[in-house]
């Protein structure tokens, strides 16, 4: 399927890239989260005429994922999770809780924005995680894990 790309995509294109896509790529993720449209001349007349909008509207959105980036870039989150003797848990600490402690130091972030690749962290210690707030600005934090 030929969509436009309404904002940049990792690893497929930037805004107004008209890209051959999957089709339940696209109908099942790249449409419904607005990051694309079909491309039908009337859908590539349309986003011709609103171009400079979208685009000044993606540099806000990009210059408030670098500020937030700036404010988070290093920062140090503790979360206590029960765990046995040899610091492995009693369950895991996922994005959400990730997301969350953020969202209590008062930092607006998404729990989709987490970036574990390692899957939920397991161990005690101290962790470094990537905050994915846009396709170009993807700060790193630690997350240190402590035995309630």
């Amino acid at each position: 399927m030929q969509v436009i790309l309404m904002e940049k995509v990792a690893n497929l294109g930037v805004l107004g890239d008209i890209v051959k896509v999957k089709d339940g790529f696209a109908r099942n993720f790249l449409i419904p989260m607005k990051k694309a449209k079909r491309a039908t001349p009337g859908n590539i007349a349309e986003f011709e005429e609103k171009r400079a909008q979208l685009e000044k509207a993606q540099q806000e959105i990009l210059a408030k994922a670098q500020e937030l980036a700036q404010k988070i870039e290093g920062l140090v989150i503790q979360i206590e999770h029960n765990a046995g003797v040899d610091g492995k848990l009693f369950g895991s600490i996922t994005n959400a809780d990730i997301s969350d402690a953020l969202k209590a130091k008062g930092y607006d972030v998404e729990k989709a924005s987490v970036r574990l690749p390692a899957g939920p962290l397991k161990q005690t210690g101290e962790h470094v995680v990537a905050i994915a707030l846009h396709a170009d600005v993807v700060p790193t934090i630690t997350v240190s894990v402590v035995a309630a």
